[in-house]
């Protein structure tokens, strides 16, 4: 089978929930279970680190993964969504899973698969555990897709889990509020396996305290264990910040290539998980961090966020597409030195559109389009929900077209910025 018609039958005959939504949601572990036993329980061959959350566990994995890969561990990651290549979801020390080995493996398993009738997401978590397992790989970074709780990745018994924070996302499965929302993502807490936790207020922190008390696990807060400020030196191409250790009062300073101001908070996760990973044994010293920060886009090949395509016009792509995603990329677009706003702009049609939309500044100028993926809302329905908040804009066929225009249009000293969804940076990218 070559590799053109392997993505034919991961894509067309399997439901895909970052294409097509709700068909392809699966509120059970049991085929997870199947396809692994099948493989012969893969899952058990290495060592991971299982990491769930609304915002940030993207960033976490990918900047764990480099850690770990400057600290001289074979160091997998498994992560979702792609932005252009499938392959971009299963890596070893950053390099992505070959395609012969995509096809090779559903070549040889496709009669079970048949049977079995696993989803997208489940087929290709079960890909991942058969190559990390094939490849010897020392430590897996995982990724959950959604939730926590009946996310397929919760047959891994891991060394530490991670939840980076909890937001309103995802709410028609995972319920409609923080507490429920939080409830599903504490799903990953294992009995005796340490939990690092990036941001919980109110609720949500009393709900992984007695989670991990009844799971007997030890449980840490990032924001009691480290201050992370960004400086004002900082520019908008590198984030440059300084670390204090609360509990040492160390201090030291270092720079990021993920430039959103919002990385302060995930750089603080990434910090405790590895303060957690040392106290299991792991090897990982300080020029291992330090480097592992500043060498992440390089170590992982890690894209969208904050990712500054070009200058004069400036051109910024963001994958945010929840509230909370949103509300901090504008937060730090409302401080850059630009004259003029230009958003190319596209959402799903299951998102929070009302809630994300009422962020928006009305003196910009609007770029309406649909990525091109069944859940893409309508661009003329985006651009009608976007008028009710005062919001000006053009209506356009494609990704690329509204891209296009609003590049033409744009001085050199004005901003342009991507976003909205996944989808839509991954057509630009």
């Amino acid at each position: 089978m070559k590799y053109e018609e392997t993505l034919a039958y991961l894509y067309s005959q399997l439901p895909m929930f970052h294409r097509i939504g709700a068909a392809a949601y699966k509120a059970d572990l049991a085929k997870t279970w199947q396809l692994a036993e099948l493989l012969g329980n893969p899952q058990k061959n290495f060592r991971a680190i299982h990491i769930a959350g609304t915002n940030g566990k993207g960033s976490v994995s990918n900047l764990l993964a480099s850690i770990l890969h400057e600290a001289g561990y074979k160091t997998g990651l498994y992560t979702s969504p792609h932005l252009k290549d499938f392959r971009e979801r299963i890596r070893i020390n950053g390099v992505m899973i070959p395609e012969a080995v995509v096809s090779v493996f559903i070549q040889q398993h496709k009669t079970e698969l048949d049977k079995i009738k696993p989803s997208f997401f489940e087929m290709s978590f079960g890909l991942c555990l058969n190559y990390f397992k094939q490849a010897k790989t020392d430590i897996a970074i995982m990724e959950t897709g959604m939730g926590g709780r009946l996310d397929s990745t919760n047959i891994l018994q891991p060394d530490l889990c991670i939840i980076t924070n909890i937001g309103l996302d995802h709410t028609v499965f995972l319920g409609d509020t923080l507490a429920k929302i939080a409830s599903e993502k504490a799903g990953i807490i294992k009995s005796g396996v340490p939990v690092v936790i990036g941001e919980a207020l109110g609720e949500t922190k009393q709900i992984f305290i007695e989670k991990a008390e009844s799971a007997n696990a030890s449980l840490s807060f990032s924001r009691e264990n480290y201050l992370v400020e960004k400086l004002s030196a900082s520019d908008f191409i590198t984030l440059r910040v300084k670390i204090t250790n609360q509990k040492t009062k160390e201090q030291y300073e270092v720079s990021c290539p993920l430039a959103g101001d919002y990385q302060t908070e995930n750089l603080r996760t990434v910090l405790t998980a590895v303060d957690e990973l040392i106290s299991l044994g792991y090897c990982i010293d300080h020029e291992a961090i330090l480097n592992g920060i500043s060498r992440v886009k390089i170590n992982t090949g890690f894209m969208g966020r904050w990712e500054i395509i070009q200058q004069h016009p400036l051109v910024i792509c963001d994958t945010g597409h929840n509230v909370d995603g949103i509300r901090a990329i504008l937060n730090q677009i409302s401080t850059l030195p630009v004259v003029n706003y230009h958003f190319v702009i596209g959402m799903l049609e299951d998102k929070d559109i009302h809630d994300m939309l009422a962020l928006f500044p009305i003196q910009a100028n609007y770029y309406f389009c649909k990525a091109d993926i069944p859940r893409g809302l309508h661009a003329e329905e985006l651009a009608r929900q976007a008028k009710q908040h005062g919001l000006e804009g053009k209506v356009y066929s494609s990704v690329g077209e509204a891209y296009m225009a609003a590049i033409k249009t744009a001085l050199p000293e004005d901003l342009v910025f991507v976003g909205g969804s996944t989808f839509v940076v991954a057509e630009v990218i």
